[in-house]
């Protein structure tokens, strides 16, 4: 059975590929959970970016209007979400702006982002914890650094962690995760990744499958069989993280309904 549903999963990514047009779309590298070996495909061309049908914008590029974060650290600047901390004013814990006009359940999210220090994140189907404090989001995050060791990978922000790394398709059940599928070397996708330029990112959420394309790129794939600790909806949020003084900027952002 084990065979048959990797068998399964390697003919569906690899389909990906062959047929762009219905693209579907985590954090430790240094050999930690990396794919040894068998990697499913190399040299393929990257899938088509600009397909916006049926998506509606979500970020007007003049005013955080539908969007909610902290005024101290997030504001706009020539037609971006920008997030900025400085040696003045750090940050002392993750902080995050958060889209109110919905919370999804299935969507596709397309969007350009450029970061110049340390970490960020896209957030997904996720949920707020007041009791931590106000801009707090737990759920899925559509990973990004700097130093593009993490960029790409699917994170669980204060849950379970690593869900699927670069280069992963992950099948996830309680209190394991099960690499089904090699896509390329994490290092080979990694060279897809622009530094400190402007990346276009788009997720894909349908039901318990979770996809992540950068630049036209698969990145990684999950599909979440924990019924317990997944979530089917919830807030889209953009992360700034503690440590060094940073910006990262958000434009171009897009949402369809699936």
């Amino acid at each position: 059975m084990k065979r048959l549903v990797a068998f399964s999963v390697a003919l569906f990514v690899a389909a990906l590929f062959v047929f762009p047009t219905g693209a579907q779309q985590g954090r430790p590298q240094g050999g930690q959970g990396r794919p040894q070996g068998g990697g499913m495909r190399t040299g393929i061309e990257p899938m088509a970016m600009d397909d916006r049908s049926g998506f509606t914008q979500i970020f007007d590029g003049k005013t955080l209007k539908g969007w909610d974060g902290n005024p101290d650290a997030w504001r706009v600047e020539n037609e971006a979400i920008v997030g900025e901390s400085t040696a003045d004013k750090p940050l002392k814990s993750n902080t995050f702006i958060i889209y109110r006009g919905s919370q999804p359940g299935d969507f596709e999210l397309k969007l350009e982002y450029r970061i110049n220090s340390t970490n960020s994140g896209v957030q997904y189907r996720s949920a707020e914890l007041p009791e931590v404090g106000k801009w707090v989001l737990k759920g899925y995050q559509a990973d990004i650094d700097f130093a593009n060791q993490y960029t790409g990978q699917l994170y669980e922000e204060r849950g379970r962690g690593f869900l699927a790394m670069r280069g992963q398709v992950t099948q996830i059940t309680p209190g394991k995760k099960q690499v089904i599928a090699n896509l390329r070397s994490g290092d080979d996708l990694k060279a897809a990744i622009k530094n400190n330029d402007w990346n276009t990112l788009h997720i894909i959420a349908r039901g318990n499958r979770l996809t992540h394309i950068l630049n036209g790129h698969l990145m990684a794939e999950a599909i979440d069989d924990d019924p317990a600790g997944r979530a089917m909806g919830g807030l889209i949020g953009f992360q700034m993280h503690t440590g060094p003084p940073m910006k990262v900027e958000y434009k171009n952002i897009w949402l369809k309904h699936l």
